[in-house]
């Protein structure tokens, strides 16, 4: 029976296996991803294991809890820069003629990267400052408007979590308003960045549940 090659996944595993291109920009925004910019950062200046210390999360929120505001507002920008880069830079190696397609791509995986990195045996962050500066390359727009959700619930709420939350979720219905049927892949992408946000924020969801998850300004309980 003949590979069915009209079909679209069928198409991207071949493209992946037998270019290699393609393969090299998907490693190198995976692997860029994975840095834990907020760990190394924490080790080197304060000596620190941010593991260790609040929520045990290597992100740029825990990062503050461990070396203050200034220095954690350097990690995110860091973990931002991540997914910019894999999305607007490193998915160019590619050199495919679907450059919507590669750049969602390359994106993803450096979120993936940040989630599930393999130098700390794929124990990562939540991956919402990387995939904010993914989309940022790709759309800025569709990021402002995502933001604009952030700020406003972060605002009235001050939740962290629930924030980040409605913000992947505001994402794709950001693009689909945007792109419409043209950019169905910016659209997937999104709506599974939005179920991996979902997924990675669990312990806050139980959190919320129970009443214990710490608001913006306080301090989280030991």
């Amino acid at each position: 029976m003949p590979l069915p090659l009209d079909w679209i996944p069928c198409r991207a595993v071949l493209a992946l296996v037998l270019d290699a291109d393609l393969f090299a920009a998907c490693a190198a925004a995976y692997l860029l991803g994975a840095i834990p910019f907020g760990l190394v950062m924490a080790k080197l200046i304060k000596g620190v294991d941010i593991r260790t210390i609040g929520s045990g999360n290597i992100g740029a929120t825990n990062a503050m809890r461990a070396m203050g505001k200034p220095l954690g507002l350097v990690a995110f920008f860091l973990d931002w820069g991540k997914g910019f880069a894999a999305a607007a830079w490193v998915s160019r190696w590619a050199g495919e003629p679907d450059p919507l397609a590669i750049q969602v791509l390359c994106g993803a995986l450096a979120v993936v990267g940040h989630c599930f990195p393999v130098y700390l045996k794929f124990r990562g962050g939540k991956g919402v400052a990387t995939a904010c500066g993914a989309i940022v390359a790709i759309d800025p727009i569709v990021f402002l408007i995502g933001g604009a959700v952030w700020l406003g619930l972060a605002l009235t709420l001050r939740y962290v979590s629930v924030s980040s939350m409605a913000m992947g979720l505001a994402f794709p219905v950001a693009a689909q308003w945007r792109w419409g049927s043209s950019g169905w892949p910016f659209v997937v992408g999104l709506i599974a960045l939005a179920a991996l946000i979902l997924v990675r924020h669990r312990p806050n969801i139980v959190r919320l549940q129970q009443g214990t998850e710490p608001k913006m300004g306080a301090k989280k309980p030991e």
